[in-house]
């Protein structure tokens, strides 16, 4: 799966990428992040509690810093394993300088395995989607509250028409019966941990 978004951050470009390299403020903004250890220049250890639809897990993992180019950019890559499964990823992150802000791109891909990968690609991919946008604003609000996330275009009636799934169709559908799928899933989790 993947995940791209934007932030116009009203900080120079070099107060973000210093702060998108200390764990300290990394820490504060990835969700459930419980310790976030830097053990060289381009690696760091940590430990993150994820809730994915109704699993919860404990993720030891550990954090590749690659494509260095500052402060332009970098990738980051991890993996984290336990229990309920494991999730590997990278993200690429550039930092484009504006006037008097800086603009924030990333792209992700995640990958998850196990029992959390037997959630429902949907649900899972939800979740992921929203665990980074939530790292992101939270990223981008520290550095500047008053930052802002740069929104796609909109989408036209020729584009929705063209979807497969449009209003009307199993989009529709997919949105109506989110919460009953949420339930079967949850059972089928809590079946599957015990």
């Amino acid at each position: 799966m993947a995940i791209e978004g934007e932030y116009r951050i009203g900080a120079p470009r070099d107060t973000v990428w210093a702060a998108l390299n200390d764990v300290e403020i990394l820490q504060q903004c990835i969700p459930g992040c419980e310790s976030l250890v830097r053990t060289s220049e381009t690696e760091i250890d940590g430990r993150i509690r994820a809730q994915i639809g109704p699993v919860g897990a404990s993720f030891g993992t550990r954090i590749l810093l690659s494509d260095l180019n500052p402060p332009s950019g970098y990738t980051l890559s991890g993996e984290g394993k336990a229990a309920a499964g494991f999730g590997k990823g990278s993200a690429r992150v550039e930092l484009i300088e504006e006037e008097s802000a800086t603009l924030l791109r990333y792209s992700a891909t995640m990958q998850l395995g196990g029992k959390l990968a037997q959630l429902g690609s949907r649900l899972v991919e939800g979740a992921t989607r929203q665990l980074a946008e939530q790292f992101f604003a939270a990223f981008s609000q520290l550095l500047d509250p008053n930052s802002a996330k740069v929104e796609a275009a909109p989408e036209t009636v020729a584009d929705a028409a063209a979807e497969p799934g449009a209003e009307g169709g199993k989009k529709s559908w997919w949105r109506l019966s989110l919460l009953p799928l949420c339930l079967i899933l949850g059972d089928y989790a809590r079946r599957l941990l015990v």
